[in-house]
């Protein structure tokens, strides 16, 4: 059985004007996003910025209430359970965040900050829960003297630790990480992504791994699915991807990778227009009015739910992108 099952998720925004300030559009940030997590995978989640990433990891910890779709976890159905009902699932899934300045309270000391999951589930006791901040600091390479500190007295890479030190302190299944590296300089991604592979090789950990550079991507995932403008557009094993990319999209977003010799040259997939905006999208594929392709009309009415063109391998079955 699946530890999370996602299906037709939508997380719509309305869009709101006029003098009574009523709703006058919907700004469609996850319309329609279905897949299945399984216990100690990884998922990687690609995209451009604006393609829905973030808003679709924040609707299954449920910080948003979906706005249609279901989503499945562990077993229970969470879509639109309330939040007396979710608090005891939370401590079985938590959030990474991108910038862990923004996401550590500045005026807490990482004590505090590291304590609190244990205070909101009402875990240990002081002395319990003393302990265990102790062994979380170990365990993410930070030394015990950080307990006593401030988040603004330590580099990014450390506070992204406390950061990782906090999403694992109540042994979750589920860890949906939000682009934790892309704030921080390449040595120190390097040395966060494998901690973070080790800590789900030690607490066999899931992950949803949302990412922009797919070079990292690869490296951490089992799958991965491509994102574009609140849908998903293929997914596929991560080596299968890589090497038989179906969507253009995908080709395109493979093909920004740079490439380590400059000596060497390759033909380029250059991705041009500008990405419709979520409020107003087009009719048929959305990628494919983009690029301005001939075959975008065919599109229009076309069911462009995702397909299985290989085992494990699923694509959106559009005449101008396959």
């Amino acid at each position: 059985m699946s530890l999370l099952t996602v299906q037709h998720l939508q997380q719509h925004f309305p869009v709101r004007g006029g003098l009574l300030h009523r709703a006058v559009a919907s700004c469609k940030a996850v319309d329609g996003v279905s897949f299945t997590l399984g216990q100690g995978e990884t998922l990687g989640l690609v995209g451009e910025s604006g393609c829905g990433k973030t808003t679709l990891g924040k609707a299954i910890v449920r910080l948003l209430k979906p706005t249609g779709g279901s989503i499945r976890f562990d077993g229970h159905d969470i879509t639109q359970a309330s939040t007396s009902a979710i608090r005891p699932l939370r401590r079985h899934m938590q959030m990474i965040f991108q910038d862990p300045a923004e996401s550590l309270n500045p005026r807490h000391t990482v004590r505090d900050i590291l304590e609190e999951p244990f205070v909101v589930q009402k875990l240990g006791s002081k002395e319990e829960r003393r302990k265990w901040v102790l062994e979380l600091l170990d365990k993410v390479g930070l030394p015990a003297s950080g307990a006593e500190k401030f988040p603004f007295e330590f580099s990014g890479g450390q506070r992204q630790r406390i950061g990782i030190a906090r999403a694992i302190a109540l042994k979750p299944k589920l860890i949906v990480c939000d682009e934790p590296v892309s704030a921080l300089d390449v040595s120190v991604q390097s040395q966060v992504l494998n901690l973070l592979l080790e800590l789900q090789r030690e607490m066999g950990l899931s992950y949803l791994f949302i990412a922009h550079g797919l070079s990292v991507v690869k490296h951490m995932s089992d799958r991965v699915a491509v994102m574009y403008l609140g849908k998903i557009v293929e997914m596929a094993p991560s080596e299968e991807l890589y090497r038989n990319p179906r969507h253009a999209y995908t080709r395109a977003l493979l093909d920004a990778i740079p490439v380590p010799d400059p000596a060497k040259r390759r033909e380029r997939q250059l991705l041009q227009g500008d990405v419709p905006s979520p409020i107003n999208p087009p009719a048929g594929c959305a990628f494919g009015h983009r690029m301005k392709h001939p075959k975008w009309q065919e599109s229009v009415g076309v069911d462009l739910a995702l397909r299985e063109v290989a085992p494990g391998h699923w694509v959106q079955p559009c005449p101008c992108c396959t």
